[in-house]
C-alpha cells in the first residue's frame, strides 16, 4: 500500500465522521438551512484562497519540475473551485469581500500555511491531502444513489464529478512522491483531517 492510501485509511474514523456530520447529511438530503451553507461558503472561500497559497509556495519549493508543475495545476484547480463559490456567493446573498475567517476556519489556514512555509513539499502535500480526497469521498457518497435534486444538487455534482477526483489523485502522488513515512507526516494529515471536521461543526453551529 501506498503512503498515501495508507494515510487515508488510517484516518477512516474521521472520514466517515464528516460524512455523517449532521451538516452534510442536511447537504445530500437537501435540509440544510440555508443560512448556514451561505456561511459555510463564505468560510469555504477564505479557506480556499489560503489552500492556492499554500499551493503555490510549495510549487517554489519543489525539488525538481515535475512537482513545481503539478502544484501550480492543482492552484489552477483551486480557483477554478473558487469560481464556483463565487456563483454560490451571487446565488445566496454572500459578500465574500466582508467576511471574516471564523475560529475553527483560521485554525486550519494558519496550520496549512505554516506547513507551507516551514516544512517540505511532502509535508505540506500530506497537510493538504485529507480536504481533497475526502471531499472526493464526500461527493461520491452522497451521489451514490445518484445526484439528487434539490438546492444542493451542485455542490454534490462538483465533489462526485470525473473532473475532482484526478486533482485529489494529483496532490496524493505528491504525498507519495514528496512524504516521508514518518511519525510527523503520519499527524500532520490526521490534524488535517481533524480540522476537516471541525470545520463542518463550526459552519453547524453558527
Amino acid at each position: 500500500m501506498n503512503l498515501s492510501s495508507e494515510l487515508w485509511v488510517e484516518n477512516q474514523d474521521l472520514a466517515q465522521a464528516c460524512l455523517e456530520h449532521p451538516f452534510v447529511q442536511g447537504i445530500g438530503n437537501g435540509t440544510l438551512k440555508q443560512e448556514k451553507f451561505a456561511d459555510y461558503v463564505g468560510q469555504d472561500a477564505f479557506f480556499l484562497e489560503a489552500f492556492a497559497r499554500a499551493y503555490s509556495i510549495a510549487a517554489a519549493k519543489a525539488p525538481d519540475w515535475q512537482g513545481f508543475t503539478t502544484f501550480h495545476n492543482l492552484a489552477g484547480g483551486v480557483m477554478e473551485e473558487l469560481k464556483l463559490h463565487e456563483a454560490y456567493a451571487t446565488q445566496w446573498g454572500v459578500n465574500l469581500r466582508d467576511l471574516e475567517p471564523g475560529f475553527a476556519t483560521r485554525r486550519y489556514t494558519d496550520f496549512l500555511l505554516a506547513t507551507a512555509w516551514g516544512g517540505d513539499v511532502g509535508l505540506t502535500a500530506a497537510a493538504m491531502s485529507p480536504c481533497m480526497r475526502l471531499y472526493t469521498f464526500l461527493g461520491t457518497s452522497l451521489a451514490g444513489n445518484g445526484i439528487p435534486n434539490h438546492q444542493y444538487s451542485d455542490w454534490i455534482r462538483t465533489y462526485s464529478s470525473v473532473e475532482f477526483q484526478p486533482l485529489a489523485q494529483q496532490l496524493e502522488s505528491l504525498v507519495d512522491n514528496y512524504a516521508s513515512n514518518s511519525s510527523v507526516v503520519h499527524s500532520t494529515y490526521r490534524y488535517a483531517m481533524f480540522c476537516e471536521r471541525e470545520f463542518f461543526q463550526a459552519a453547524w453551529i453558527n
